[in-house]
């Protein structure tokens, strides 16, 4: 007998929305019933259909009301999900949300997790967000971090339009993220689309002011983070550091994505799809668990 599985929707079949799709079809907790979108015969509705997932172009009020879906992942952009959330709510289904609007709370995977309390609606932060914040959490779990500086840096190839579209809520949501999950007073963050070609992979560098740095025990926070990180997203690695001067503290970060929708230059993507997956799983396994039906 198969174990039992809690329905889902994406909302976007984009870049993100279709390679958090690839990664949800290995799930053993999740199934994706359908996946929604706006434009009529796009390249994520077709993929959709040819694994078999129902698909439409009828914008999400084809999924509200079907009570059989109970998550619903959000990879639109911070403006749709504003307008969406209130109808996931009312629809009595719970949004994982890969934009940056801000409306749940923030969860990065490997800070707080383990802390997420129970929401109808939780927010995944960005891309250099997933990457850096569990970093500036490494550090402060040593010692206060004054002050968190971020600098993401991604292909422009793996930046679709959504992406794009949110930038500037990017800089502020992952900002205000540094410091309620990071754990540090004042944070700042920048996202650089790199044009290069051949298409440069993801690349995270990480700033923190500590005072009076304990070296040894930084450097063994972080290295243990790194592990923590690549238990859901294996291409993560620290490059270099972290690296101390003064009251400075450098960590340099790589992300390889896995390859299921763009090539492996699309960190950005993968980290920001495999920490959604992480949460979803974790929700639906609760909901199943209330259920007993695990």
């Amino acid at each position: 007998m198969s174990k039992k599985k809690i329905k889902a929707a994406i909302v976007g079949p984009g870049n993100i929305g279709t390679d958090l799709m690839y990664k949800l079809l290995q799930s053993d907790v999740i199934e994706v019933d359908t996946v929604v979108g706006v434009v009529e015969g796009s390249t994520g509705l077709k993929l959709a259909e040819e694994n078999g997932i129902n698909a439409t172009a009828k914008g999400v009020d084809a999924i509200i009301g079907n009570k059989e879906i109970e998550i619903v992942f959000e990879a639109t952009s911070a403006k749709a999900h504003e307008m969406n959330a209130p109808k996931y709510k009312a629809d009595g289904k719970i949004a994982v949300d890969l934009t940056p609007a801000m409306i749940g709370p923030f969860v990065v995977p490997a800070v707080n997790m383990d802390k997420m309390a129970s929401t109808d609606n939780v927010n995944m932060v960005t891309c250099g967000g997933q990457a850096t914040i569990p970093m500036v959490a490494a550090i402060n779990s040593v010692q206060p971090v004054a002050y968190a500086e971020i600098v993401a840096t991604i292909a422009s190839l793996s930046a679709g339009i959504g992406t794009r579209q949110n930038i500037d809520e990017f800089t502020e949501t992952t900002s205000r993220a540094i410091c309620e999950v990071g754990g540090a007073k004042e944070g700042k963050a920048i996202i650089i689309l790199n044009p290069a070609e051949p298409p440069i992979i993801m690349r995270d560098t990480v700033y923190a002011r500590v005072e009076n740095p304990d070296e040894e025990a930084i450097t063994k926070a972080v290295k243990a983070m790194e592990e923590k990180v690549r238990s859901y997203v294996p291409g993560y690695r620290v490059k270099t550091g972290p690296i101390f001067d003064g009251d400075r503290v450098t960590v340099m970060l790589e992300i390889e994505g896995a390859g299921m929708y763009l090539p492996k230059y699309s960190g950005n993507l993968d980290i920001m799809t495999a920490a959604a997956k992480a949460v979803g799983e974790k929700i639906a396994l609760n909901l199943l668990k209330e259920r007993g039906e695990r």
